[in-house]
C-alpha cells in the first residue's frame, strides 16, 4: 500500500501553536511542526511507517478513500413530521425534495 494515496490535510493548531498534519484514514495520528509543508511530510512518513508495520504483522491497512467508489446515494431516517415539512418547503420552491435536501446539505 502506498501511503501517499491516503487523504491528508494540514491545519493550524492554535492550541499547539503549530501546524498539524492529519490523515483521514488514520484519525488517531497527527504530526506537528511549525512549518506547514513539514507537517505534511511528517504525517505522510508516520502513516507510511504504520502501514509498513501493519503489513509486516499480517494486518490489512485501511483502504484509501481515493480508491473507494461512491454511489451518490445514502439513506437518512427522519421523523415523519420533519419529512413532511421538508417536502412542503421543497414544493414551495418548486424543486424536488431530493434537490432541496441536497442544497441544504451542501450549503
Amino acid at each position: 500500500m502506498d501511503a501517499r494515496h491516503y487523504t491528508y490535510r494540514v491545519i493550524w493548531s492554535r492550541e499547539d501553536g503549530e501546524y498539524a498534519g492529519l490523515c483521514t484514514e488514520f484519525p488517531s495520528l497527527s504530526w506537528l511542526h511549525r512549518d506547514q509543508a513539514k507537517a505534511l511530510t511528517g504525517i505522510v512518513r508516520v502513516v507510511g511507517e504504520i502501514v509498513s508495520d501493519m503489513e509486516a504483522n499480517g494486518e490489512a491497512p485501511p483502504e484509501p478513500m481515493s480508491s473507494k467508489s461512491y454511489s451518490g446515494k445514502f439513506q437518512v431516517r427522519i421523523p415523519p413530521e420533519r419529512h413532511k415539512a421538508l417536502a412542503m418547503q421543497a414544493a414551495e420552491q418548486g424543486i424536488s425534495l431530493n434537490r432541496y435536501v441536497t442544497d441544504k446539505l451542501c450549503a
